[in-house]
């Protein structure tokens, strides 16, 4: 290390010191400098994790919109604000300016506003990765409305169930998307989704690939039409630093989705502040987020991070392979992109390919690389540090979940030193503790534990919405004042963190959270499944995959094999989405369970993970006689 890098690592230190000695008025300093607020709080932060209950900001007024685009007009109106690079790479990339993004945002805002929506009520977007998305989610900001993204790939059983969780007066949707070389039908689902949603009361529809839909009259109304005639100037809402902000939807361990609610003024303190200090954002600086807004990272690192910065966004229509592998490496080149933020199922899929892929472009612009959705592993991470960084580029493994609002346990490039699979330290502020399974808090270093959270920070989210109750169950009953993430990690000799994983019954498959429980209770409705378990185990490229044991009933036994797992399959896409497949679907006749009722999943995930050596002691379960069957027949 240099003696410049141990400079900038006791910075750190002091800075973080300061943080965590007095929270209070190191975030009320951050939020003073830089931001506007129409009136200041009377309070910095009251919290009791015994409720829960967390206000930052206590009564300020505030509207995040305002902070994301009007006062930027003045210094950098003529500035990039969001570069939309389409899917096609023939089709020309949009540069929309700060002042464009501003009037094509009040446009949009007049349009919710002709159609009754007001403060408080909720809007539901289901849209490609096109410039629209970001304007329908800032113009919910801007009016006071709570924006619920889903992600454009949900079937129409998982749109319709999040559009009723949250009663969304209003769907914003496209005719359709493109997907690499595929065009999908988005309105087609919405429709489908809409059969169950009495509340909608308006669609309205985005053009994008000229698919043949239908609109129903009186409720449909073509978008584009609507935007021009709108008048381009909108009040912005005074919000309280406390309203929400925006609902996203999370996969549970268990039933529904979950709801996370975040509100407007802390949200927007630490994902700005993240943003600026993980990727070192400076004034001329060309950032790219390669998520889609339908995820947390796409909220917090494609919008409001980099707007409330004034930085230059890349909102990316496509995907990695299409039309070839090269594709991300051209658009940086493009673009001149310095920070590059991906997640590692995209980072192996590219490592498989022939590195002409990459050789061909100029990565030199690159200053930046950052992961997310899971932790690298340590091959990927040396891929991405010699091909695409050079060896010059650090990479920032971040640590943060939907519920966070930003990222909590990264890397500081030119900071920190990296070392490969570490999220390595806790971001300013943020102060973790690992816990043993007698709820005592491990002191130390070299030790592995369930990671949870001691103190509040700025983007928590506050609740679920429509169900406190729940909220407080998943994420505070674990530990006693503390939030509990779901994670286990590891803390090295030097104090640096290693997520290990999840602990409940959540798969990470390519960086998306998934429940085994929806999934199962979608094999379950097929008439010829009397029962099932899914597990997750490795993949090369998405890192977990799905396995799913699977019992028949009688009258499923003799059908034909493959045919049954594909109608399982198809059920899965059509309830959940084409995330949720199995990659393996295996027909047992039981599944190990205790005396109790519980399936012991620590042994199908071995037997799924080809480790069925080792099972540990099976005589306590209900039928140990299962298990040798289920292990000769794996797949």
């Amino acid at each position: 290390m240099s003696n410049y890098h141990i400079k900038q690592l006791e910075e750190y230190f002091q800075v973080y010191r300061k943080s965590v000695n007095n929270p209070e008025s190191f975030w009320e300093e951050i939020a003073e400098e830089h931001f506007v607020w129409r009136k200041k709080w009377d309070q910095v932060l009251e919290w009791d994790f015994s409720k829960p209950e967390v206000k930052w900001f206590k009564n300020a007024k505030l509207n995040i919109t305002e902070n994301c685009l009007d006062r930027h007009l003045p210094t950098r109106g003529d500035k990039t604000a969001l570069l939309f690079e389409p899917n096609n790479p023939k089709e020309e990339a949009q540069h929309i300016s700060y002042r464009k993004l501003h009037e094509k945002v009040c446009q949009m805002a007049n349009v919710l506003k002709d159609h009754g929506i007001k403060k408080g009520d909720r809007v539901c977007i289901y849209l490609p990765m096109i410039p629209e998305l970001a304007f329908a989610v800032l113009a919910c900001a801007r009016i006071g409305a709570v924006h619920s993204v889903v992600f454009a790939g949900f079937s129409a059983t998982a749109l319709s169930t999040r559009i009723n969780d949250c009663d969304c007066k209003m769907v914003i949707t496209a005719d359709g998307s493109y997907r690499g070389a595929k065009t999908l039908n988005l309105k087609s689902i919405v429709d489908v989704a809409l059969e169950d949603c009495p509340e909608v009361k308006s669609v309205l529809v985005a053009q994008r690939t000229g698919e043949k839909i239908d609109m129903v009259e009186g409720r449909d109304h073509w978008l584009k039409p609507l935007l021009d005639k709108a008048y381009s100037d909108c009040t912005a809402e005074v919000m309280d630093a406390e309203d929400p902000l925006f609902i996203l939807y999370t996969s549970g361990s268990t039933g529904k989705p979950k709801g996370m609610v975040h509100t407007c003024a802390g949200y927007m303190v630490y994902t700005a502040y993240t943003f600026k200090n993980i990727f070192q954002y400076r004034e001329e600086d060309v950032y790219w987020c390669t998520a889609d807004i339908g995820w947390i990272t796409g909220h917090s690192y494609i919008v409001y991070g980099p707007l409330a910065n004034g930085a230059t966004t890349v909102m990316f229509e496509g995907v990695p392979s299409y039309p070839d592998y090269g594709r991300f490496w051209e658009v940086v080149q493009k673009h001149k992109v310095n920070q590059f933020y991906t997640a590692p199922t995209a980072i192996r899929a590219l490592a498989k390919e022939q590195l002409e892929h990459v050789e061909k472009y100029d990565l030199s612009s690159l200053k930046v690389l950052g992961t997310v959705g899971e932790p690298i592993n340590e091959e990927a991470w040396h891929w991405y540090n010699n091909n695409i960084g050079k060896k010059k580029s650090p990479i920032v493994d971040t640590w943060w979940q939907t519920e966070t609002g930003g990222i909590m346990i990264s890397p500081i490039p030119y900071v920190t030193p990296t070392t490969p699979t570490y999220a390595t330290l806790p971001f300013i502020g943020i102060q973790p503790a690992l816990m043993d399974e007698k709820s005592n808090e491990i002191q130390g270093n070299q030790v592995e534990g369930r990671l949870c959270i001691k103190f509040p920070w700025p983007s928590m989210a506050r609740t679920i919405w429509g169900n406190h109750e729940r909220y407080r169950d998943t994420y505070f009953a674990a530990y006693e004042n503390k939030y509990f993430t779901g994670d286990g990690a590891l803390r090295d000799a030097v104090g640096y963190y290693r997520i290990t994983g999840r602990v409940d019954d959540v798969i990470i498959v390519s960086g998306h959270n998934l429940g085994t429980a929806p999934i199962e209770d979608s094999i379950n409705e097929h008439p010829a499944v009397a029962e099932s378990a899914i597990v997750g185990f490795p993949h090369d490229i998405k890192g977990n995959a799905l396995y799913g044991f699977v019992i028949l009933k009688e009258v499923g036994q003799s059908r034909d094999r493959d045919n049954l797992r594909k109608e399982i399959n198809q059920q899965i896409t059509e309830q959940i989405g084409p995330i949720a497949k199995l990659d393996k679907i295996q027909f047992v006749p039981g599944l190990p369970k205790t005396r109790s009722g519980k399936i012991m999943r620590r042994i199908l995930r071995k037997i799924a993970g080809k480790d069925a050596k080792n099972l540990g002691d099976i005589s306590t379960l209900l039928n140990p006689e299962v298990v040798k069957e289920i292990k000769d027949n794996a797949l």
